[in-house]
């Protein structure tokens, strides 16, 4: 029996355009990505940092061939674009203790190693107007032998009372081609071990610089965390997806014709409306990281196809970043936001079981040719040997 419909249907069914569960669609108060969960401890595992800080330089295409037995690509060369994330070494300044509540972790103590002005940096709004006093009386009494034996007392209370250790560390702006001075600055969770090898574990880094390569290696999966590229106040069409309307529409034809029903007398909160779109806080997860190296080394760029002496920098640099001189990770795909954006990366929290996680990454040919324009030559020397002599090198001789 069929019963009476009391409503009016569509004409056709249609899924809804746009996800609800990125909302609210608006500016992310952060400045950079958050890690508000960190992998699972393993204390059979030695003892390790579970993320990183860097900062995105731009991105180059790769060709390398795919060991996948049973794709229709296996055994065969693939082109992929590539990011490279421009990692300098992180100095860890504090070890942070928390307890296990029914509310969740609880910060027990928090000891402080010598803090560089470069770090009372990130305290200040305005640090040339600023008196500089943050950390003054900390370092005087921390000095003194009643100071150190309180130090001691606090990390014995980590050991005794903790069940999770964390690490402050900042990034090195002088290390990376910004203006800016401020560092960044994160806690990073110590995995691995018992409380008391956390314990020792962060002291020993304490006051030291510690570098990518300790934490990430090459094919290993990893989380992006970071503020997307912002786009501005942006229109429906563009920021929802949703279908543009007829072309004889009145009062334009990139909106949303009904936006709800008389009653309830109010505008629901899932209708697509023009607002904020970009500069959002977004997580990717899994992403292989095709090559740890350094940009300074002359082999960086270098595969064993291709054996040309190279660094892993295009000709003339990255545009809008210029030359990777530290270490860096070159990650498969995309990273969101701008170049000079602060990245942080993550151990994987949900590692793929497939074939992708143990799949080994053989590159054969890294592209560094110049990003500004149509770039035709690899290296310098290259150039250099097609071009011939010009009248600047002759200048630049004499």
């Amino acid at each position: 029996r069929q019963t009476k419909k009391l409503m009016s249907h569509r004409k056709f069914e249609a899924p809804r355009h746009g996800s609800l569960g990125f909302l609210p669609r608006k500016r992310c108060r952060t400045y950079r990505g958050r890690c508000r969960k960190f992998p699972k401890d393993d204390a059979s595992k030695p003892c390790h940092l579970t993320a990183f800080m860097g900062y995105k330089a731009g991105m180059t295409h790769v060709v390398r061939e795919v060991n996948k037995p049973g794709a229709g690509v296996h055994k065969k060369d693939v082109v992929e674009a590539v990011t490279v994330i421009d990692c300098p070494p992180i100095v860890v300044v504090g070890i942070v203790g928390y307890v296990e509540t029914p509310r969740g972790l609880r910060t027990l103590t928090t000891v402080w190693g010598h803090v560089s002005n470069e770090f009372r940096r990130r305290l200040y709004k305005n640090w040339y107007r600023s008196k500089k006093k943050a950390f003054t009386k900390y370092a005087k009494h921390a000095a003194s032998d009643e100071g150190k034996k309180d130090r001691e007392r606090e990390l014995e209370r980590i050991r005794k009372y903790c069940s999770v250790v964390r690490v402050i560390a900042h990034t090195q702006m002088r290390e990376v081609p910004l203006s800016q001075k401020k560092p960044h600055v994160m806690e990073i969770q110590v995995n691995g071990g018992t409380v008391e090898e956390k314990v020792a574990f962060a002291k020993e880094l304490l006051e030291k610089p510690a570098a990518v390569t300790d934490v990430f290696s090459m094919n290993e999966m990893l989380d992006v965390i970071g503020i997307t590229k912002g786009k501005g106040f942006s229109g429906v069409t563009a920021r929802w997806g949703t279908t543009r309307l007829p072309r004889k529409s009145r009062k334009g034809l990139r909106k949303v014709a009904c936006i709800g029903p008389w009653h309830p007398a109010r505008v629901s909160f899932s209708v697509a409306r023009a607002g904020q779109r970009g500069y959002h806080h977004r997580t990717e997860m899994n992403k292989k990281v095709y090559r740890v190296g350094n940009g300074l080394d002359m082999r960086s760029g270098t595969t064993e196809v291709d054996l040309t002496e190279k660094t892993i920098n295009p000709m003339g640099g990255f545009p809008h970043y210029g030359m990777v001189k530290n270490d860096f990770l070159m990650l498969k795909g995309g990273v969101m936001g701008p170049k000079k954006r602060m990245i942080v990366l993550r151990k994987a929290m949900r590692p793929p079981a497939g074939h992708a996680t143990t799949e080994e990454i053989d590159i054969k040919f890294i592209d560094t040719s110049s990003k500004f324009g149509h770039g035709r030559f690899q290296t310098a020397d290259e150039k250099l040997k097609f071009m011939g002599p010009l009248k600047k090198s002759a200048f630049t001789q004499e």
